[in-house]
């Protein structure tokens, strides 16, 4: 029993009951350092301010919470609020365990069934550290980003823990997706699911199969799994996101409606469903999908201010002006003043007085929207786009072209050359795309003169880095390709061979050569490369 006296441990139950039973069985095995959370809304706030070793989680929150168990734990995930190495037990009965085991991408720790007692309790927690412990040296170095070392730790430890060897494949699979190498994390979920047909490893195998392009192999990966299981949530977001890279706008939309059906309260996939909903010009469909997310959010911790927004775009395109109204002032009474919430209020606000016609307040509103949203960091680029747009509409250039030029700039905003494009085209702005063109080269030659300084000061890596974020913006580029192969040549050619940067100067070789055969540096990077190969 002394050894668990030194565990944190939060208890998420509305029950006062059930809380008080089991604080108690809890002291029984010694354990005092314990936390209640009577909601959703409290676990969290408890999780933002400090780490818990064990979470000890009720499934059914009840109807006012607007969630789950499972979803909490999806929420809770999905904003890193609990470590890789945090225990998290549900408890829940035997027919909801039946209905929700199989069906979870991101499953607890364990399941506890009630009714139980303080011996099967003690069970759980002692079966549940010895797995943490045996795992724990993989999940610190992918918590501290050390992804390389996660790997190697996985091997070890499934090597000294056979009992453990599946999850630390996944462990594996999911350091090597995180350091850009899909076919290594590809090839150990297929590995897996050699031995058994795992959920989440077939779902690990559509991820990679989407993320090197190969889309319709993603698609036939994710239907078998969804016939092998209905309720497996996660497969259809990635199915959707998979049907629209394809171009099947629709058969997204049924996809998310199908998922909808099966777990209605999962805010993100809502809102995915709204905006597929939207973009195919079903606005009485977006509607009530936005409505839902708007109203759902209530019970979140994580609400979003855009979700608000999205409402109010959609009811622009109904004319409601009146409902605009109504959703401004519920974003204005229920969101808390930040740089983002204010940039979403007082875009509401822009397009109210348009549709009203009032145009010199419109552009005031619009132009308050774009100096908020420069303060704020965590609004969408989505976001960014559409009030770009709606700037480059009212022809006030400098104010769009200003947001457009920040996202352009960004590589981690995710929006390419194209997408910058068709605002230009959607705004009826097609002649200012030729300044976009002339303003991402201004850039692209940044970051060559800036990699190239970090090569001159001997930071190698940095350039590479640099020079990744150049090709990202211009992945037709055969220069920059050839300059991003040139500097992990000359880095492996001071500091040894790494079989990643191997593969991916591999990868940019065959870029280069299918671009341009005759380009004028491929034979001397590939007579570099075939040496520096020869030497292993």
């Amino acid at each position: 029993m002394h050894e668990y006296s030194g565990l944190s441990v939060l208890i998420i139950d509305p029950s006062q009951h059930m809380r008080s039973g089991l604080h108690n069985m809890l002291g029984q095995l010694g354990i005092t350092r314990i936390e209640h959370g009577v909601s959703a809304a409290t676990a969290i706030r408890h999780l933002e301010k400090k780490a818990f070793d064990l979470v000890l989680c009720e499934y059914d929150l009840g109807t006012e919470q607007g969630q789950d168990g499972q979803q909490l734990l999806d929420d809770l995930r999905h904003h890193q609020l609990v470590l890789p190495s945090t225990i998290f037990i549900m408890l829940t009965t035997e027919g909801v365990y039946s209905k929700v085991v199989s069906a979870a991408e991101l499953t607890p720790t364990d399941y506890i069934l009630k009714p139980f007692t303080v011996e099967v309790l003690a069970q759980r927690i002692a079966r549940a550290v010895d797995r943490r412990t045996a795992l724990l040296p993989v999940h610190r170095a992918m918590e501290q980003g050390r992804m390389r070392e996660a790997i190697l730790a996985s091997e070890i430890a499934g090597a000294a823990n056979p009992r453990y060897a599946t999850e630390c494949a996944r462990l594996r699979a999911e350091a090597h997706t995180a350091l850009g190498e899909v076919t290594q994390a590809e090839s150990l979920y297929r590995e897996i699911l050699a031995i058994r047909p795992l959920g989440w490893a077939q779902l690990g195998l559509a991820r990679c199969q989407y993320q090197r392009g190969a889309y319709v192999q993603a698609l036939e990966t994710l239907r078998a799994l969804v016939d092998d299981n209905p309720k497996f949530m996660a497969a259809y977001d990635l199915m959707a996101q998979t049907q629209q890279a394809l171009g099947q706008d629709a058969e997204a939309r049924a996809a998310l409606e199908s998922a909808v059906a099966i777990s209605p309260h999962m805010v993100r996939r809502l809102r995915h469903l709204g905006q597929v909903a939207l973009d195919g010009g079903d606005i009485e469909a977006a509607e009530k999908s936005f409505r839902q997310v708007v109203a759902k959010s209530k019970y979140s911790e994580f609400r979003d201010p855009e979700d608000h927004v999205n409402l109010v775009r959609t009811l622009v395109q109904k004319g409601d002006a009146a409902g605009v109204a109504n959703v401004l002032r519920d974003l204005e009474r229920s969101v808390r003043s930040s740089p983002a919430s204010d940039a979403c209020k007082a875009y509401s606000a822009a397009m109210l007085q348009e549709l009203n016609g009032n145009m010199e307040a419109a552009h005031t509103e619009l132009a308050n929207a774009v100096r908020a949203a420069g303060e704020a960091k965590a609004l969408s680029s989505g976001f960014k786009l559409g009030l770009a747009q709606n700037c480059l509409q009212h022809g006030m250039d400098e104010l769009g072209m200003e947001l457009l030029d920040g996202l352009a700039g960004d590589p981690g905003s995710g929006v390419s050359e194209s997408d910058l494009t068709q605002v230009y085209k959607r705004a009826g702005r097609g002649e200012l795309a030729q300044n976009e063109g002339a303003s991402v080269e201004r850039y692209l030659d940044s970051l060559v003169r800036q990699a190239a300084a970090r090569s001159g000061q001997g930071d190698q890596r940095g350039a590479i880095q640099v020079l990744q974020a150049a090709v990202r913006r211009r992945p037709e580029n055969a220069g920059l390709i050839s300059a991003l192969a040139s500097a992990m040549l000359r880095l492996m050619i001071d500091s040894g061979w790494e079989s990643a940067l191997g593969e991916q100067c591999t990868a940019l070789l065959v870029r280069i050569r299918k671009a341009d055969p005759q380009h004028p540096m491929l034979a001397a990077l590939s007579s570099q490369y075939v040496t520096l190969r020869g030497k292993q």
